[in-house]
């Protein structure tokens, strides 16, 4: 192998394995995909370690992709549990997982969904510090944090969440500004408690440096974490968030001199009115680099809901520029989901993806759809149900309530109107009252 990572591969002119699997993914040229690559402006997350991956390609004219969330906690540390879940996330055709595992048996759960996932597997290596050297957080180095970055490197992580925009600068604009959440970010969070009681330089910011190295090394693309992301419309798109943001654009010149592949983390809570001028900015300062969004969840008041809230944002927020969306389940904020919140939060998150891609003309997301159309002017069941982004939803419904006439449906009956524009175009009658002659 005579390159480092894929940028490194792209700017050489070397189309490697994975992106021609992207390539025919996509339907995209791989010289196109090459260009792009080589540009910053798509990223294929691919660890030279994670064995198991079918590449995926997030970024500019390419499908939006979806990340689940999943792992272990303290109050729920059930591996096998977790385990379910991420079979059930991948039957699901989720591209990305997230292993935020922050208690117990860590490296564990990791290693058997690296091993077990043809996804992307992402983390959290700040989650994960306290419990592995089992010391408080003030304690911690930051040559203990960058162990960490290394050993889930050498695992096979194919994308790490860095917060490394919430410097000691970022800080003090967000202690001038007040904010109703102030920081929401659990890794923003730990990061500037850390900062406070030490009163030190973000570790991850004052050596960037060495996080390349390690990232280089593995091909890990780095996710620039949002610490100062939005925790309720109110506080969005102010001083924090967007002096964080202008960090992270610098952030991704350096990364991309050392042919780092880079995604910038987003927003967070945001109306939506505000949603599109965000995508515009981040784009802007980041040059382009692909943008990875958490909804943004565009309302504050529905607790157990917030998979529709983040919906409705993600797909503005994708149609206008961000490229990878995280699932939010109906259990945010309240509690860790369970195997029926993920696969809510899962369709939410594959919905509003694909709306967003027949918004961007992305190649081949309309096909889906008019074949879909097709299906029911034909009062095509199976075919209907074959097509459904959820198959087994839709055949439980249609099992739950059963029309007299097979080729209706209970809600409309022989009164429905594709069922009779069909018999009139094909010169029949319409009987309504009595049977078929």
């Amino acid at each position: 192998m005579n390159y480092l990572t894929q940028m490194d591969a792209a700017r050489k002119s070397i189309f490697t394995e994975e992106m021609k699997v992207v390539s025919e993914k996509e339907h995209i040229e791989i010289e196109k995909l090459r260009k792009l690559i080589a540009e910053g402006k798509v990223v294929i997350p691919a660890n030279k370690n994670h064995n198991s991956l079918s590449a995926e390609g997030i970024g500019e004219g390419l499908r939006t992709k979806i990340n689940v969330n999943l792992g272990i906690s303290k109050d729920c540390a059930n591996v096998d549990m977790e385990l379910e879940k991420v079979k059930t996330a991948l039957q699901m055709k989720a591209e990305a997982i997230m292993d935020l595992s922050s208690y117990g048996k860590t490296e564990e759960f990791r290693k058997k969904l690296i091993e077990m996932s043809p996804a992307m597997i992402g983390t959290v290596p700040i989650y994960d510090a306290v419990g592995f050297y089992d010391k408080e957080l003030k304690d911690i180095t930051a040559e203990e944090f960058l162990r960490v970055v290394e050993k889930q490197a050498q695992d096979g992580v194919d994308f790490m969440t860095i917060h490394a925009g919430i410097n000691r600068e970022t800080a003090e604009v967000f202690k001038r500004n007040n904010r109703v959440m102030n920081i929401v970010s659990r890794g923003g969070s730990l990061l500037y408690a850390w900062m406070e009681l030490n009163n030190k330089e973000n570790p991850f910011y004052e050596y960037f440096d060495k996080v390349l190295e390690i990232c280089a090394k593995y091909d890990v693309t780095i996710s620039l974490g949002d610490a100062c992301r939005p925790g309720c419309i109110k506080d969005s798109t102010d001083p924090s968030q967007i002096k964080e943001l202008i960090t992270l654009g610098e952030l991704t010149k350096r990364a991309w001199e050392q042919n780092v592949q880079v995604m910038i983390e987003g927003p967070g809570h945001m109306a939506l009115n505000e949603i599109k001028s965000n995508m515009i900015i981040e784009k802007r300062l980041c040059h382009g680099a692909p943008f990875y969004v958490l909804g943004p969840i565009v309302t504050d008041i529905a607790p157990g809901y917030d998979h529709i809230t983040s919906a409705i944002g993600g797909a503005i927020a994708a149609a206008n520029g961000a490229d990878f969306l995280c699932y939010v389940t109906p259990a945010e904020h309240l509690r860790l989901p369970n195997l029926d919140d993920m696969k809510e939060g899962i369709i939410a998150s594959k919905i509003a993806a694909h709306a967003a891609d027949i918004a961007k003309n992305v190649p081949g997301a309309r096909e889906w759809d008019n074949k879909m159309a097709e299906a029911r002017q034909k009062l095509d069941w199976k075919a209907t149900f074959e097509l459904s982004i959820d198959p087994e939803k839709a055949i439980g419904y249609r099992k739950e309530s059963t029309p007299e006439n097979p080729d209706t449906c209970t809600m409309c009956g022989k009164m429905c109107a594709v069922r009779n524009m069909n018999k009139v175009m094909s010169g029949k009658n319409v009987n309504i009252l009595r049977d078929d002659d």
